[in-house]
């Protein structure tokens, strides 16, 4: 009796145990990842497949969406992102939250990803978002750090805000440590490219105390990829260099990434039916991302 009593229970935790499993697959099914030296295809279409060859520089190793810029790594004034533009003077891409500065501006491609991305929490009924800060000139940070010293402020040029690749997000509400949409944002932002830089439990990683305001553009796959293994930027950018090549799979579309260190009259080998992204680390590589 106590034998079937113990087999009965033992199914029963196997049970429970493959429902948790077919769970975690179905929450995890949009974001599908494959290591490998090659991308996802066979060696014959490998071998039939033609290419056209693309010229790295070194100045690519300094500009992009996934430029490591903290305490170790400044950005070059010639690396800030293009299109920058006053969202004051932009309403349709401050639609659904507040501008608690009108001095706030942001390139105007990351903008309508904000906006989107706003659009999308309200559709879930979080709908108090604000906007403190953008773009950074090299100036106002230089005064923030003399102002605010060390231990509050980065250096002129070790900002993120500097490159025009982050903002600081608040609620009208209430703060950020307990609002709704810092809990949306860390949920649900890198579907829109965007990561919380700074999350809780990395800062002997980061080297910044957890900030639920500050998000950081990075684009797709990058941010699925981060969000699904819980990376920050600079773990993220140490895997790429340790795995080589990724195939990622987001949402039913294909991408490849693929992680090179930067030399004299480097090329790079991309399909020639594929379009292509490349972006530097800010130290002495490049990531291309390759999708249809």
């Amino acid at each position: 009796m106590k034998k079937w009593r113990f087999l009965l229970l033992l199914l029963i935790c196997l049970g429970v145990s493959l429902v948790y499993t077919a769970t975690r697959l179905q929450d995890n099914a949009d974001v599908e990842l494959q290591y490998g030296n090659q991308p996802n295809v066979s060696s014959e279409e490998q071998s039939d497949e033609s290419t056209r060859q693309v010229d790295v520089t070194e100045d690519q190793t300094k500009q992009g969406n996934l430029l490591l810029i903290n305490r170790d790594y400044a950005v070059k004034r010639d690396s800030i992102r293009q299109g920058i533009v006053d969202l004051s003077t932009h309403r349709d891409l401050t639609q659904g939250y507040v501008l608690l500065d009108n001095n706030i501006s942001l390139p105007k491609d990351i903008a309508r990803k904000f906006s989107d991305m706003v659009t999308a929490a309200g559709k879930e009924g979080v709908n108090h978002f604000s906007m403190t800060s953008g773009v950074r000139s090299f100036e106002k940070q230089r005064e923030l750090y003399q102002e605010k010293g060390a231990n509050l402020a980065l250096p002129a040029g070790h900002s993120e805000h500097n490159a025009g690749l982050a903002l600081d997000v608040g609620s009208t509400q209430e703060s950020m440590y307990n609002a709704p949409e810092a809990k949306w944002i860390e949920e649900n932002a890198w579907k829109h490219g965007f990561i919380l830089r700074y999350p809780e439990g990395k800062v002997d990683v980061t080297g910044i105390e957890y900030e639920p305001w500050h998000i950081r553009y990075v684009g797709l796959p990058h941010s699925a990829i981060m969000k699904e293994k819980n990376f920050v930027l600079e773990e993220y950018l140490n895997h790429l260099k340790q795995k080589k090549k990724m195939s990622v799979d987001v949402d039913g579309k294909a991408y490849t990434v693929s992680y090179h260190s930067f030399s004299e009259n480097m090329t790079i080998d991309i399909p020639e039916h594929l379009e292509y992204k490349i972006s530097g680390n800010n130290m002495n590589g490049v990531i291309v991302t390759v999708f249809e």
